[in-house]
């Protein structure tokens, strides 16, 4: 059985919690940027050179 597409959550993940005889399903909340960034494999991909900025001031 398939949950029907008006009561898809976002993500991949959920919270599901048994209140009496009540099923309560929940988006789970956004992971810590913290822990995005642990999953995170290296670039390997080689960056090219910055040319050299300019050193004088700048009227803003």
């Amino acid at each position: 059985m398939r949950i029907p597409r008006e009561f898809e959550l976002p993500g991949n993940d959920a919270i599901m919690r048994k209140e009496g005889k009540r099923l309560s399903i929940e988006p789970s909340p956004p992971k810590s940027l913290l822990a995005v960034l642990d999953k995170l494999t290296p670039i390997e991909e080689k960056f090219p050179p910055i040319a050299e900025l300019a050193t004088e001031p700048a009227d803003l």
